[in-house]
């Protein structure tokens, strides 16, 4: 099992940067690839950025471009710096691992997410 932790998340103005880290644990030498995804009130869990260390290669969704930067360490943490944030990045983070793509269903493990909330 792999678990995931999160957090950095908080009440930002707009404008402002957020780093979120999360931490993996456990059986963390099957884990080659993680990705960050966001879920706000009412709608369904979203793509971020993924990332895979095998493959070399990330994924940012289109809204994040230029904005969000993904990275990883070692130990297989990640995190997901935040830039030039806006309200409509408001929304609980989760850190996913087992696929770096935009598809749900690819990701075995999941954390519990981090709240970031962006006031305008």
């Amino acid at each position: 099992q792999v678990q995931l932790v999160e957090s950095g998340g908080r009440l930002v103005q707009a404008g402002g940067s957020l780093r979120l880290s999360c931490a993996a644990s456990g059986r963390t030498t099957s884990i080659d690839r993680m990705a960050w995804f966001r879920q706000a009130p009412g709608k369904e869990r979203e793509f971020v950025a993924g990332i895979s260390w095998t493959l070399r290669d990330a994924k940012y969704a289109d809204f994040v471009k230029g904005r969000f930067t993904l990275s990883r360490d070692n130990a297989k943490n990640v995190y997901l710096q935040m830039n030039n944030l806006k309200a409509e990045d408001t929304a609980v983070y989760y850190c996913a691992a087992g696929g770096y793509g935009p598809l749900v269903k690819e990701y075995n493990y999941w954390g519990q997410g981090t709240q970031v909330t962006v006031s305008s």
